[in-house]
């Protein structure tokens, strides 16, 4: 068989398996995207320090058959990673009676082919980051207000919101976020879930941020939850487990914290489990049933 021959037979049984229209540079079949349900986008105006912010709405599955009812929210940075997490956590500790109801809200940035890694210096890293000019990092002070001002108060308008209880959630640089707006805004939030923290960044700065909110003497009325993996860098492991040694040796009143060594994980692959923990940890108090399950 001649070799033109062999290369239309192949094209032939190619155009059979993918569409003859693969070959023009187009897919053989149009499908739709897939959309988790009950979830919304929502773009802000720009907040005071020149950022634009899109919040990820996850919205429970009763929330548009009951317009009676109000939710407890779940805040989480890197909305554009950490929203589809947390909304798939929502349901499954729901099913269990580990968890009421949520509405989550993810903290992102509107627009296409970001650069989330350089962005999302600015607002978590409390002070100017390794490598990073202040002008690109250290803003974190101004993001917890953006939260505190005009993101909580935009959720609970928009929103049926329960706000006796909210949580506020982050992971790596977020969970070191997560973690500094526990101290500065030590009333806003119920319930902190910081997975595998970033706590050693910026040169320890955290860990004086602490020993200086220590000595106000405030209470920290909520439940903190900290997480590292047992095959993560040591930096990132061994931080965690100082921040959470150092935020237990000062008895905040009012605070209940529980500190988990997940065994074998690496720096994200700890996340999905640490959010399950987390959340499962910070709604004791609002949980249907708490230890094993009454029944089958």
């Amino acid at each position: 068989m001649s070799m033109k021959k062999v290369t239309l037979l192949i094209l032939s049984f190619a155009a059979m398996a993918f569409g003859s229209s693969a070959f023009a540079g187009e897919p053989a079949h149009s499908y739709p995207p897939h959309v988790i349900p009950g979830s919304e986008l929502r773009v802000l105006p720009r907040s005071p320090s020149g950022r634009q912010y899109q919040l990820h709405i996850g919205l429970p599955a009763s929330y548009s058959k009951d317009p009676t009812r109000h939710y407890p929210v779940v805040y989480v940075t890197d909305g554009y990673w950490d929203f589809q997490k947390i909304t798939a956590v929502e349901g499954v500790l729901f099913y269990d009676k580990l968890a009421p109801e949520f509405i989550v809200v993810g903290i992102g940035y509107p627009g296409e082919n970001l650069d989330y890694n350089t962005m999302r210096l600015w607002e978590l890293a409390p002070t100017t980051f390794p490598g990073r000019t202040a002008e690109e990092s250290g803003h974190s002070a101004e993001f917890a207000q953006t939260i505190k001002n005009e993101i909580i108060p935009f959720v609970e308008k928009e929103y049926r919101v329960d706000p006796s209880f909210r949580v506020m959630s982050g992971s790596s640089m977020g969970g070191l976020f997560t973690l500094f707006m526990m101290f500065t805004y030590p009333d806003l939030f119920q319930g902190y879930v910081a997975a595998s923290p970033a706590a050693a960044e910026c040169n320890d700065w955290l860990f004086g941020f602490e020993d200086a909110f220590a000595k106000t003497g405030k209470p920290i009325n909520a439940r903190l939850f900290i997480s590292g993996g047992g095959d993560e860098i040591p930096s990132f492991l061994y931080g965690s487990i100082r921040i959470n040694s150092k935020i237990a040796s000062h008895h905040y009143a009012g605070l209940t914290q529980q500190y988990r060594f997940m065994e074998g994980e690496r720096h994200t692959t700890m996340q999905l489990d640490s959010y399950v923990r987390g959340l499962m940890f910070v709604f004791v108090p609002r949980a249907p049933e708490t230890g094993p399950a009454s029944k089958w």
